[in-house]
């Protein structure tokens, strides 16, 4: 297996090759971000090197893995989609630096957030920096791809963004407005614009679109990554519930911390007696907890710097924002106990892992249709990833 081509992957016809395979996307994926943005181009500093800090902590790539498997099975080159590839994995990392701010999460990737360690201005400059430096390489493709299908990917990723906002403006509105009155066709609708848009059905279409793929065949990848994406999320919010986190790599019940709206919650809060909903909606309507002190986070602060993973100007900075904050009532760690009980109660764990196994089982029918996709290791890392989702939702 040469680094320079995933042709030359055996067929991940088994969890093993499967990971294999994303695991050599990866390593192609991290060169090209290095040789588009890393420390040796051309006026690198610190802010290069905090440009490749969450691209380079781990992850799957699925990103860049789905546009390289579906541009390879359809014939195309590696040249033609790596600078793509890797412009979409920025994009997502890019999204996880805002997310943490705006979610005020600690922990990715088992690490500190960017905005812990270095402080809120710079994560968010570094943030914006990913994003604009993801124009060029998507113009440049005019020379790989020809100017019509640079066009037409620059319009993908263009829509893909602003699908994309669109879905964080609607969940951030829902946590900030307390709303519950939200069905699963709200959280699915959301999901397809915060999560599918960007993390699948742009990744697979833009992938075609680098292999010469007729502009027939965007639909029915669209409705494929549609699918797969509302089963990975349902999933990845049921593994922040019970997951461990050194394998989910950020940390566990933070989306009932941050009163997200998941599909459990929502579905605990319609089935729950008034008087049991009026409570879950007056813990979610508490803030945060962040005083200094609340949940040991003095203790907790000094013993990531002492070990080197919070810096001293982290420290500092944090201890300062909690100082100004508005000392509300904040959640308490029973709180997001009575929540997680509610919801095991009412049956919505179970409700959440059968709708993601039906999304999963739409997303196999959909792949099983693509007769224009010959066989191909390729298309088995595609048929593969679906397993995989599937597997996760069981």
């Amino acid at each position: 297996m040469t680094p320079s081509s995933p042709g030359t992957l055996s067929r991940p016809a088994s969890p093993d090759q499967l990971e294999q395979y994303l695991a050599h996307c990866k390593e192609i994926c991290d060169g090209e971000i290095d040789r588009l943005y890393g420390s040796g181009r051309q006026g690198a500093g610190s802010l290069h090197e905090l440009i490749l800090d969450y691209p380079l902590r781990g992850g799957k790539a699925l990103r860049p893995a789905l546009s390289i498997a579906i541009c390879l099975g359809l014939g195309g080159h590696l040249d033609a989609v790596l600078p793509t590839a890797a412009t979409l994995e920025l994009y997502h990392n890019a999204f996880l630096i805002h997310d943490d701010i705006e979610d005020e999460s600690w922990w990715r990737r088992g690490k500190p957030t960017l905005h812990i360690d270095h402080g809120i201005p710079i994560a968010v400059n570094v943030g914006d920096a990913m994003l604009s430096l993801t124009l060029q390489p998507l113009l440049d493709n005019v020379e790989r791809v020809g100017l019509g299908p640079a066009l037409r990917i620059l319009r993908a990723v263009a829509h893909m963004t602003r699908q994309t906002v669109d879905g964080q403006a609607i969940e951030l509105e829902w946590v900030k407005s307390n709303a519950w009155q939200l069905d699963d066709a709200d959280y699915l609708k959301m999901v397809e614009l915060k999560t599918s848009w960007y993390s699948f059905i742009t990744p697979l279409q833009a992938g075609a679109l680098a292999a010469g793929a007729d502009l027939s065949q965007l639909p029915p990848l669209e409705a494929l990554g549609r699918h797969i994406g509302a089963a990975f999320q349902i999933t990845d919010d049921l593994l922040n519930l019970r997951a461990d986190p050194e394998d989910y790599g950020k940390e566990i019940g933070g989306d009932l911390w941050e009163g997200k709206r998941t599909l459990m919650l929502l579905h605990a809060l319609r089935c729950a007696t008034p008087e049991e909903r009026d409570h879950a909606v007056e813990i979610l309507g508490r803030r945060r907890p962040g005083a200094d002190g609340e949940l040991g986070l003095t203790d907790l602060l000094e013993r990531l710097t002492a070990r080197g993973d919070l810096s001293h100007s982290g420290r500092t900075e944090i201890v300062t924002f909690l100082a100004g904050q508005h000392h509300s009532e904040s959640k308490k760690l029973d709180d997001i106990r009575w929540l997680f009980d509610l919801m095991q109660r009412m049956g919505s764990l179970n409700h959440a892992r059968d709708l993601a196994a039906r999304h999963a089982r739409e997303a196999a029918a959909v792949l099983a249709d693509l007769d224009w996709l010959p066989p191909s290791q390729h298309r088995d890392m595609l048929t593969g990833l679906v397993d995989y989702v599937h597997g996760r939702t069981r």
